[in-house]
């Protein structure tokens, strides 16, 4: 039986991408909608078992009571757009791709850091003006090199710490801010860094980079009262969300000389309007929301939510599910119960790790006897989280 899947945007979705995976089974029904009203009537038309859906179209609680659809697929690693409690009440799984840009995030954000370090748009910009001469040779800002300067990190989730590997040959001391992030974790990793407090980061880096998601702890996170805690020459480079940083606060943090410059790749508000303050102010760098994107990326992503959509419509788990948050709290309490089962007699290490969707529980006199147990779970910047759990008598 062919199964319908309706493709909602266009935003990183390529039909051709999918139709191979997903094979005849499953008939895509191609449609630029771009409204939650559009998508109900496209779904109800054709009859659609799923959704695939990118950033331009939200599907809302009200969407979602009107959809018979078994998966909407996002094809991105966040999901904003979606309410993910309201589908979870109506038995619609919901899925992202989380991963498939990491290196293409890592490599953009170092890229602006270099950049902006360097004064290159400024440099380019006099060139194609025409003017090269002492009175231009040097950059309205002074350059210095990057050997014993701090670098630092708000979030550090895979995109950082991929970003922190791409950065470690220019000499930076790297530190990093992550409430959720253990110790272990940053002693495994391939660079040195130092796990701090972010008032640290915030006084002590001469660069920051921001990768942290949006959400209601993280909603304007560098605002006035953090950007005077910087150094008057700190450059910051947002690659995570816009709404972390309050765009009004970080305008007149500039144009007050309280901190250097900024680079970025995303904004409060999108797309950025040519004739916005950020848009046209000299210490800033504007990139289009465009750090996910390679060729490979593409790939990858539509690969992802194509397998997504096929794992579901054949009635098994697919490989990124979402859930609400609640649910992962309930996982969690779940697996440590059954884990205290498991392995008995001694304390149990149950360590989560988020990147990869699994738990991995064992008795630390006998790492033979290890319980590797999956989980489901909602993406979020969690990179790790380490409980000590006493077994049930």
């Amino acid at each position: 039986m062919t199964q319908t899947a309706v493709v909602s945007d266009f935003h990183s979705i390529k039909p051709p991408l999918l139709r191979e995976p997903l094979g005849s089974r499953v008939e895509l029904v191609v449609e630029s909608l771009g409204s939650p009203d559009r998508l109900v009537a496209a779904c109800k038309e054709h009859g659609a078992d799923a959704v695939i859906t990118d950033i331009n179209t939200p599907v809302p609680e009200t969407a979602i009571d009107s959809l018979e659809v078994d998966i909407i697929a996002r094809a991105a690693v966040g999901f904003d757009n979606i309410d993910i409690e309201a589908a979870h009440t109506a038995g619609i799984t919901v899925t992202n791709a989380p991963g498939y840009c990491t290196e293409d995030v890592a490599i953009h954000t170092a890229s602006l850091l270099l950049s902006g370090i360097r004064a290159i748009p400024q440099l380019d910009y006099n060139i194609k003006a025409g003017t090269w001469g002492s009175e231009v040779l040097y950059p309205p800002q002074p350059l210095h090199r990057t050997s014993d300067k701090t670098l630092g990190f708000i979030a550090f989730g895979e995109i950082a710490q991929r970003t922190a590997e791409c950065t470690a040959g220019f000499g930076f001391n790297q530190i990093a801010y992550d409430p959720y992030l253990d110790s272990e974790t940053i002693d495994n990793l391939a660079v040195d860094i130092e796990l701090v407090d972010l008032d640290t980061v915030l006084s002590n880096a001469d660069y920051i980079s921001v990768n942290a998601p949006e959400t209601p702890e993280t909603h304007h996170l560098l605002n006035s009262d953090t950007f005077s805690q910087m150094q008057d020459h700190v450059l910051v480079v947002n690659t995570g969300r816009g709404g972390v940083v309050d765009e009004t606060a970080l305008l007149n943090a500039l144009d007050e000389n309280k901190i250097g410059a900024a680079a970025l790749d995303v904004f409060e508000s999108e797309p950025l309007d040519a004739d916005s303050p950020l848009a046209q102010h000299p210490d800033v760098i504007t990139t289009p929301h465009i750090a996910w994107y390679s060729e490979e990326s593409i790939q990858e992503l539509n690969e992802t939510v194509a397998q997504n959509v096929s794992r579901v419509l054949a009635g098994k788990t697919p490989i990124s599910p979402v859930e609400p948050e609640w649910a992962w709290g309930i996982y969690t309490l779940i697996i440590s119960i059954r884990a205290s089962y498991c392995v008995c007699e001694n304390p149990i290490l149950f360590k989560s790790d988020v990147n990869n969707n699994e738990c991995v529980v064992h008795r630390p006199e006998d790492k033979n006897r290890s319980v590797l147990l999956r989980l489901r779970r909602r993406w979020s910047f969690v990179t790790g989280l380490t409980l000590i759990i006493n077994p049930l008598e």
